[in-house]
């Protein structure tokens, strides 16, 4: 039997102010890598949004992410909210996601691990406002590793990286799927690197989402004239 999807949509139409997106069926199973491709405009972070039901579905259905268990779900956004007002180390920011109920020892451990995980672990007492990008960028997918998701969503994680960072955080977060099973939806621009890192690719083009395994979609358009 197969195991339920941790993401889907059945015949799905999106948009904010008009439809971008028309009938889009796709499924997101654990231990996948799925990259979301299209230039800018395409609706992207659209068709994440609705996916994740932070937007209503203009038509067809969206499948409850990771079955209604939003306990199961890390999400960041492309823009994460960080109190770079205030003095904040790295590991509170992170702690700071987990659930109070949480035994301290725990809390502790998952904080230690989820910064590791990202190379983050000798930051732990630095100011948050203090990194570069790149690394503010590794703390707050830390803060969502954090909780244990079965489901990983990033909008854009490499956003304003160069190629070297780029690259190496999606070994980073590949590896990580690998290790635990979490399936990953990365929000992207680059096809070279979901060439490298995708098992599954959604490719936005003028309205229409090609999906599937990436040597599928690849050889789709490489006959495409």
């Amino acid at each position: 039997m197969t195991a339920a999807p941790l993401l889907g949509c059945v015949a799905l139409a999106c948009g904010v102010d008009r439809t971008v997106l028309v009938d889009v069926s796709l499924s997101v199973h654990a231990g996948e890598s799925w990259f979301v491709l299209g230039g800018n405009g395409a609706g992207k972070t659209t068709l994440l949004q609705t996916l994740l039901g932070l937007l209503p579905p203009r038509a067809g259905a969206v499948l409850p992410p990771c079955g209604g268990d939003r306990s199961a779900l890390g999400y960041v956004p492309q823009e994460p909210r960080s109190e770079l007002a205030l003095p904040l180390a790295v590991g509170e920011w992170v702690d700071a996601a987990l659930p109070d109920a949480l035994p301290r020892a725990e809390a502790a451990a998952r904080v230690a691990g989820a910064l590791a995980a990202l190379g983050m672990g000798a930051h732990a007492d630095a100011d948050l406002r203090r990194l570069s990008l790149g690394q503010r960028r590794r703390v707050h997918i830390a803060r969502a590793l954090a909780r244990q998701p079965r489901l990983l969503v990033l909008d854009e994680p490499g956003a304003n990286l160069d190629a070297r960072a780029l690259s190496q955080l999606c070994a980073d977060l590949d590896g990580l799927r690998r290790a635990t099973g979490t399936a990953l939806v990365h929000v992207a621009h680059d096809l070279a690197v979901a060439r490298r890192f995708a098992s599954h690719v959604a490719l936005l083009d003028d309205g229409v989402v090609r999906h599937g395994r990436i040597e599928d979609v690849a050889a789709a358009l490489a006959e495409t004239p």
